[in-house]
């Protein structure tokens, strides 16, 4: 009987995985700060954690103590944990965040040790498994196999030009329009994120967002704007 509940729980585990993994390559798709790896992370330690709390309710309880709950000092764990993790997420340049992936690692670390405690050792590693799988491997995989935004990455740039009347010039040079395939699929950049803006000298000041091929070079962003007329200064930032 415990080799098929095992097998169940490992199943529960495993589809946990699997709708993380659809609900980060959704978000990723659309560039939101919830990517593939932390939505995994977050499925499959809740489910864990879940697990854990179902479970021990028949392990631990006897009779005349059904109400008992063994788990109350373990959801103050993981609510404590919470503001840990809040800790290592970082807001940079508007609306660009990091560290969400960090934290859900120490979010999960806090149910794994929790599942442990409870006596769930095959689940717990196989949970483990899961997670350090979705966070090195799979990410991999699908940049190879999957669509070409999951292996495209954010930069940021802020370009300062002379005024003219040669801004759409500039981000027809991005996108290259206007040249061949051959030279699109090599260099293929989108712009995701425009803002134009007045500078108390005169000069124009344009902040871009693009989305660029995570093999693209930031040397060659950098010199291939560079290189346009009226363009004073150009700094490039991988986000």
């Amino acid at each position: 009987m415990l080799y098929f509940l095992n097998q169940e729980l490992l199943l529960k585990l495993s589809i946990s995985l699997l709708f993380g993994l659809l609900i980060g390559i959704d978000r990723q798709i659309k560039h939101k700060p919830l990517g593939l790896k932390t939505s995994m992370v977050i499925c499959v330690a809740s489910c864990l954690v879940t697990i854990v709390s179902v479970e021990s309710f028949f392990r631990y309880a006897t009779e005349g103590t059904n109400n008992i709950d063994p788990m109350r000092l373990a959801a103050q764990i993981v609510s404590g944990v919470g503001f840990l993790g809040a800790g290592v997420i970082l807001r940079r340049n508007n609306d660009v965040i990091s560290g969400l992936t960090t934290a859900a690692m120490i979010w999960s670390a806090s149910g794994l040790g929790i599942a442990i405690g409870a006596g769930f050792y095959l689940e717990s590693f196989y949970a483990v498994l899961l997670i350090l799988f979705a966070v090195n491997i799979i990410p991999s995989i699908l940049k190879v196999v999957g669509p070409s935004s999951l292996s495209q990455q954010d930069v940021a740039v802020r370009v300062v030009m002379e005024p003219n009347q040669q801004m759409t010039e500039l981000i027809k040079a991005i996108e290259r329009k206007g040249t061949s395939l051959k030279e699109k699929k090599h260099f293929n950049i989108s712009i995701r994120k425009i803002k134009l803006r007045d500078l108390d000298n005169g000069n124009q000041q344009i902040d871009l967002t693009l989305s660029v091929p995570e093999k693209q070079y930031t040397t060659e962003i950098y010199y291939m704007l560079k290189k346009i007329d009226y363009v004073i200064t150009v700094d490039v930032e991988h986000l």
